[in-house]
Parts: structure tokens; C-alpha cells; sequence
């Protein structure tokens, strides 16, 4: 081989050697961070606030009398005094069934009666007289009775004829006209009273538990809504007027009665709309949703604990970094009195490296950043509101949390944090829990 190829290949090789060995910074920090993970994260604690937290329940509405008026005695119906949807008084007159056949009946038991009567006082009179006996006084005076109760029978039988208002109500549809043949028991129509109403809804047994709990220690605190089928809420307050005696074992349930005043009859029987059972809770622990995650139908959150020194730690490299950095500098300074004007320009590059590196420190620094472990932890929700949960179990207010980048650390990841204080937190909620 030629003494040039040998020089050629020689720096070949050489240069190959030195390329290998060479690993960038950036690489070289990735690697690195890979063994020892740190993210920079948001954290905040849970907040103390005076909140009401309202459960929702579908209901069906009800009036608090509603009934099916029906006929009591068969014929046929005579010109009927209402119309649908009318607001009828106690005692109006609804409907009336021809009472000719009933009319006669009670007249023939009229003048059954005055027989009697004629035949009880003609026994007496023989008996005062001592021409009859006593058991004959008595046999005309039981007659006289049946002939009086007789008589009372057919005088109800013909008042059954009149259909009237038991109660002041609305009427709802009419089920027969005016010349339609009914039979005792017949359905005419029915008669809601809509001054009270009542709405049905089914309580599960866990909430069941802390409303009679709520009931004994706190009862001025807890408030009964209404909210209608276009999602307005409805005007009047309501109250717990009846809770039924037994849960449903298939699903769990109890069965809750709220009542509502009804002054401008707005609610109407049959209805649907939604009950509010609102509770005010002060001092609640408040932490946002975003802050939580979900495993396996279980909530949790990330708590942050401080490592111990840490903050002198960071304090005392940034401080050891800023002394190298000058006796680079000054290192610099000596080599640039020997080198030529090119190793001139390297420095030159080297020192604004230095100055950003120097940048980046402060920069950082700034942030006011701190290191802690992440621990999962479960947590037990009370209620929600928009953005915020309100916790039952599982954080105190002292305690650090994960709010941005929950999906970016497992449990037990050093972090870099910055903590933001909770007020300013949820004065920005904008987001659901991840």
C-alpha cells in the first residue's frame, strides 16, 4: 500500500474513532433524565369553603288528592253541569242520572212508612186499652222501624242521582255524555285537587342514611327544590312530607314524598320534573375536579410529599454552578492570550453558551420550584359541583396535590413543582376531571 493511502486511511479511522465516542449533550441529558425523572408540575392544596351541595332526583308529581268520580246508580245521564278542566267548588253539581224510576221508588217507600206509622199508633192505643198484648206493641213498632229505614234507602238512592264535588278541585276529562247509559260504579270523570302537590322520588339507601342524619343535627340547613321539564326551577320551596316504611329490594331504593305549595296551579297532576335535596355544608373540603383520576370505578389523587432538603439542595447547586461558570470565564480569558484568532471566535461562542446556561439558571430559579414524591391516594367524593368535588374522606386542607399533569407521573416520581395557592386555583377552573 502507498504512503498516501496508509495517511488516508489512518484519518479515516481517526475521525471515525472521535465521532463514536462523541454523544451529545441533549442525548446524553435525555438518558439521564430517563433513569431519574423529574417533571415540572402544578400543585395546589384543598380548599375550605362554605358550600351547598345538592343531590337531584327524578320525581313524579302528583296531586295531593286526586280521584275517580264514578256513578252510583245506573241510568241514563242528563245534562252534564261541567266542562273539562273547569275549577269546581265542594258540593257543585257534576252530573245527573235520570232519577224517574228512583223518584217513584221513593215515594212508594214514603207511603209504606205512613202505613206503619198509621198501624203502630192503632197497636198502641189497644194496648194502653189492654186489648192487645205488649209483643204486639212491639212487632208494630220493629214494622214502623223497617218501613223509616225503607224509606231512608230509596231518599239516598235518589239523592246518588245528583254527581256532585266531593272536594274543590279541577276536572279532567269526561268519560260519558249527555244520554249515554251508565252502570253503578262507571267511571265519569276525575277530580284533581292541585292546591298541594306531591313528588315522588326514590332515595338510595347511602343518601337515605345522611338525610336522617342531616334531620337530627342539622335540619334548618337543608332545602327542597323543584326544577320543571323545560329546566326552569320552580318558584315555591318544598319540604320531606312522608317517607314510606319499607326499601325496594331490587333496587335498593326508598321512596321520598316532597311537598309543594301550588298557588297559581302551575303543577299538575301526573307531571315529571326533577327534586333538589340541597345541604349546607360549611368548612367542605374543595379540591378541583382536574386534579382526580378514576381507577377501576375508585377515585384517587396524587399527594405531594416534600423531600426532606431539597430546597437547600437546589439552592446550594444553583450556587456551585454560578462558580464555575466565573472560573470558566476566567479560564477563558487565560487561554485567549495564547490562542489564535480562531480559537478567539470558539471562546466567544463558549462564553454566550455560558451566559444562556447562566440564564437558564435564574430563569429557573424564579419559578420558585420545589421537590416532592407523588403518592397515590383514594379519596371518597361527597357531591360535585361544575368543577369542583367536595370530599368526604381521604385529604385534609394542609395536604399537597397533582393539579396539572395528574396523567404525567406515576406513584412514587420525584417532581418539580410550583405551587399555586387553592383560591387562585378554582378562580380558574375551566376543565373536568381528567
Amino acid at each position: 500500500m502507498s504512503p498516501t493511502a496508509m495517511r488516508a486511511l489512518a484519518a479515516a479511522l481517526t475521525l471515525l474513532a472521535t465521532h463514536g465516542c462523541h454523544k451529545p449533550a441533549g442525548e446524553h441529558a435525555h438518558a439521564e433524565g430517563h433513569h431519574h425523572p423529574t417533571h415540572a408540575l402544578v400543585v395546589t392544596s384543598p380548599a375550605l369553603r362554605d358550600v351547598i351541595s345538592t343531590q337531584q332526583y327524578v320525581c313524579q308529581i302528583h296531586s295531593c288528592r286526586h280521584i275517580e268520580v264514578c256513578a252510583l246508580e245506573s241510568g241514563y245521564i242528563e245534562p252534564i253541569h261541567v266542562r273539562e278542566g273547569q275549577t269546581v267548588q265542594k258540593g257543585d253539581l257534576l252530573f245527573k242520572i235520570l232519577p224517574t224510576l228512583y223518584q217513584a221508588r221513593y215515594e212508594s217507600e214514603v207511603a209504606e212508612a205512613q202505613v206503619a206509622q198509621l198501624e203502630f199508633n192503632n197497636t198502641k192505643k189497644l194496648y194502653e186499652d189492654n186489648v192487645v198484648s205488649q209483643n204486639e206493641l212491639a212487632l208494630s213498632q220493629a214494622r214502623l222501624a223497617k218501613a223509616v229505614a225503607q224509606m231512608g234507602l230509596a231518599q239516598a238512592e235518589l239523592n246518588f242521582t245528583d254527581v256532585r264535588a266531593p272536594f274543590n278541585g279541577i276536572i279532567d276529562r269526561l268519560m260519558r255524555q249527555q244520554g249515554s247509559l251508565v252502570e253503578e260504579g262507571d267511571v265519569l270523570t276525575t277530580l284533581s285537587d292541585n292546591r298541594v302537590m306531591w313528588a315522588y322520588f326514590n332515595v338510595p339507601e347511602s343518601r337515605y342514611l345522611e338525610y336522617m342524619a342531616n334531620l337530627k343535627t342539622q335540619p334548618d340547613k337543608l332545602q327542597i327544590g323543584l326544577v320543571l321539564a323545560n329546566g326552569k326551577r320552580f318558584e315555591q320551596a318544598g319540604a320531606i312530607g312522608a317517607i314510606e316504611a319499607d326499601f325496594d329490594n331490587e333496587t335498593g331504593n326508598i321512596a321520598f314524598r316532597a311537598d309543594f305549595a301550588n298557588p297559581e296551579q302551575l303543577l299538575r297532576h301526573g307531571q315529571t320534573g326533577t327534586v333538589l335535596v340541597s345541604r349546607s355544608t360549611p368548612g367542605a373540603v374543595v379540591i378541583p375536579q382536574r386534579a382526580t383520576f378514576e381507577v377501576l370505578a375508585k377515585n384517587y389523587v396524587y399527594v405531594v410529599e416534600d423531600s426532606v432538603g431539597a430546597d437547600h439542595d437546589r439552592q446550594a447547586d444553583a450556587h456551585v454552578s454560578t462558580y464555575d461558570d466565573d472560573d470558566d470565564d476566567d479560564d477563558d480569558d487565560d487561554d485567549d492570550d495564547d490562542d489564535d484568532d480562531d480559537d478567539d471566535d470558539d471562546d466567544d461562542d463558549d462564553d454566550d453558551d455560558d451566559d444562556e446556561e447562566r440564564h437558564s439558571h435564574k430563569s429557573h430559579d424564579s419559578r420558585h420550584l420545589a421537590q416532592g414524591v407523588v403518592r397515590q391516594r383514594e379519596i371518597v367524593i361527597d357531591s360535585e359541583q361544575d368543577d369542583i368535588f367536595l370530599i368526604k374522606k381521604g385529604l385534609n386542607a394542609g395536604d399537597k396535590i397533582v393539579f396539572e399533569g395528574v396523567r404525567q407521573v406515576r406513584d412514587g416520581d420525584t417532581i418539580e413543582y410550583e405551587y399555586r395557592a387553592p383560591e387562585v386555583v378554582l378562580q380558574n377552573l375551566k376543565f373536568k376531571a381528567e
